[in-house]
């Protein structure tokens, strides 16, 4: 059987040499490689394809969220889990953006680590549950800062920030229409008035108008 091809990535060596030596106890994982940064990183790429990557998330030169977006940019068959202390949710919810297949915490067991990268690389989605907890109360923060933001701007309903918020994320009158289980008549009632309080003329106009105060 073919082995998973493993590149770690952290600027700390002797840290990133612990994790190579433990990956390499199982016979299934292959470590192609050590980086420091995110720029070692895609160079390494460049020379030996990897399977997975295991990205540290604070690094110098390049942090591991504009790294995963680079990776996966160019070479979006890869895996890139995220190494990350208890703190990082900002770092964590920007990542997540830009295709992390998962997030590990750096106290992780060895045989935890080991399945993680086994699982990563089948195509899920690695979650710890303290970082699931903070990625949860970020994102509701993150929720309520903007529909404060629409609310003060345009003076709308909750209905219509909720609405205003999916023609944002470029979601379509049906998709919101089935979501938030309205007919679609009703959801064009809702975005014609969503326009009317944006001061614009179309779903592009209001989008940009959504994105001013946000």
């Amino acid at each position: 059987m073919e082995k998973i091809k493993v590149l770690v990535t952290d600027d700390q060596e002797d840290l990133a040499r612990e994790i190579c030596a433990i990956l390499e106890t199982d016979e299934a994982l292959q470590v192609v490689g050590i980086a420091l940064d995110g720029f070692q990183a895609l160079e390494c790429l460049a020379k030996t394809p990897a399977d997975v990557v295991l990205l540290d998330i604070r690094m110098p030169n390049m942090n591991g969220v504009v790294a995963t977006q680079r990776i996966k940019a160019q070479y979006p068959d890869t895996k890139v889990l995220i190494l990350t202390t208890f703190d990082d949710s900002d770092y964590i919810l920007n990542a997540i953006n830009h295709g992390a297949s998962g997030y590990l915490l750096k106290d992780i067991s060895s045989s935890a680590l080991i399945d993680a990268v086994k699982n990563a690389h089948q195509g899920d989605t690695i979650l710890p549950a303290k970082i699931a907890r903070q990625i949860a109360n970020a994102a509701k923060t993150v929720a309520a800062d903007r529909e404060i933001k629409l609310k003060r701007a345009f003076g709308m309903s909750d209905r219509e920030i909720e609405i205003a918020l999916m023609v944002y994320e470029g979601f379509t009158n049906r998709q919101i229409s089935s979501a938030l289980q309205l007919t679609e008549g009703t959801t064009r009632n809702y975005i014609s008035a969503i326009y009317v309080k944006t001061n614009s003329e179309n779903r592009q106009g209001a989008i940009t108008a959504i994105r001013s105060v946000l």
